[in-house]
């Protein structure tokens, strides 16, 4: 790349709007410092050569210290940046059938020069830059890898309701803090084929998760039943199974209830499809949320959209403490009072109940995850399988007895031999 290519890069980066705050990012704002040095006047650097070489060398320096941060690559570098960006461009697309039908001609010849930019950016080597420097040493490079700026960007487009776009290409989950979406790195969760014994049960809510992520008609899930049953762990493991797909989870706290309204809003022109799960659901006597909740499932003014469902699970099968007090009271419509607790789980269209399993369903699950985690294998005798039985059981009755949470507790710790 010669001299005047450089000072032509300058020149359309400085010119972006689309990708405009690439700008801002480590590595940019260092190359245009770096090339601002460059474009010193010759009079000066005739008079003082050295301290030109020196100057330009701390900020050829401070420029590969940036990609490198970012990997050493600078061809992946601009490249993941406009792959894993929310931008004005993708957000006006995402509202039309097609480029045309939702952003004006003048954006989209912008975006085509933008990415004519992009591609000289990725493509700037660091002999192109050190061959005008003539510091007489070996100086340090970053990497380009061969990429398509053109082509990855439209693949991105059209895979947008199946892979996404900035921050929810990448994630499968997130959480709700001060009304945003914070995504959750490295979320941890089991697979389906992690998850033993419940296959009936399962089953009805990964067909439902299904349903959403091919755009057809899905229902509402409660997932109802005792504790440590598997019923977050199935929700869960559901979504993740649909990632690309497009479905993604959001996991909203009991008191997060009334903000599910507007971030449902905010995702309503989204391609993907989102579950908006609320575990451990429970509410308090004449509790604002029950009816908040009430509301939205009822496909009130303050519903979630068509790529929305909400999935809860809880220990109770009407989601609403009661006190005998409050069954025996001195409410003069008791009946209705009770009908309207009751009507809430009415609300989900599917109910899925997970109860604690039988000793012989215990057992298998128990054994699973053992041979899973490598405590039973081909040379286990049915004398050692016998004795690991028992202790599992006994663990079970001395713990909160039997529960596929109780099963892996007890593998966990045999295979550290503490039972």
């Amino acid at each position: 790349m010669i001299e005047t290519d450089l000072k032509n890069l300058k020149i359309r980066l400085y010119a972006l709007v689309i990708f405009r705050d690439i700008l801002e990012t480590g590595p940019v704002k260092k190359l245009l410092e770096l090339l601002a040095e460059l474009d010193t006047s010759e009079a000066v650097i005739s008079r003082f050569p050295e301290l030109a070489v020196i100057s330009s060398a701390d900020s050829y320096g401070a420029l590969c210290r940036a990609i490198y941060a970012e990997g050493g690559d600078l061809s992946r570098f601009v490249l993941d940046y406009i792959l894993n960006r929310d931008d004005f461009f993708v957000s006006n697309y995402t509202g039309g059938q097609s480029a045309d039908a939702s952003v004006s001609y003048a954006v989209a010849d912008c975006l085509e020069e933008e990415m004519t930019t992009l591609q000289q950016l990725a493509d700037l080597r660091s002999e192109d830059i050190t061959s005008l420097m003539d510091c007489g040493m070996v100086l340090p490079r970053w990497e380009n890898s061969t990429c398509d700026v053109r082509a990855e960007y439209l693949e991105l487009l059209s895979g947008l309701s199946t892979s996404g776009y900035g921050m929810f290409r990448n994630t499968a989950m997130f959480k709700v803090r001060g009304g945003k979406l914070i995504a959750v790195r490295n979320a941890e969760y089991q697979t389906l084929s992690q998850l033993y014994g419940y296959e009936q049960e399962r089953s009805l809510v990964l067909r439902n998760t299904e349903a959403l992520a091919d755009g057809k008609r899905a229902s509402n899930v409660l997932l109802y039943g005792d504790a440590g049953t598997g019923k977050s762990s199935t929700v869960k493991a559901c979504a993740a199974h649909f990632f690309d797909k497009g479905v993604r989870l959001v996991e909203f706290d009991k008191n997060q209830v009334s903000e599910i309204p507007e971030i449902a809003e905010s995702l309503s022109s989204n391609p993907l499809k989102f579950i908006f799960f609320i575990d451990d659901l429970t509410f308090e006597d004449n509790d604002s949320d029950f009816y908040a909740l009430k509301g939205i499932l009822e496909g009130n003014i303050s519903g979630t959209g068509s790529n929305i469902l909400i999935y809860a699970t809880s220990n109770r099968r009407h989601l609403v403490k009661e006190s005998a007090a409050q069954r025996q009271g001195d409410d003069l419509h008791l009946n209705d009072t009770l009908q309207e607790i009751m009507s809430l789980s009415a609300r989900f269209g599917l109910t899925v109940t997970f109860l604690k399993p039988e000793k012989d369903l215990y057992l298998d699950i128990m054994e699973n995850l053992a041979r899973e985690q490598g405590l039973l294998t081909e040379e286990t005798t049915e004398e050692e399988l016998d004795d690991l039985r028992r202790r599992a059981e006994a663990y079970a009755i001395r713990s909160n007895g039997r529960s596929p949470r109780t099963a892996k507790q007890f593998v966990t710790l045999a295979n550290t031999g503490l039972r």
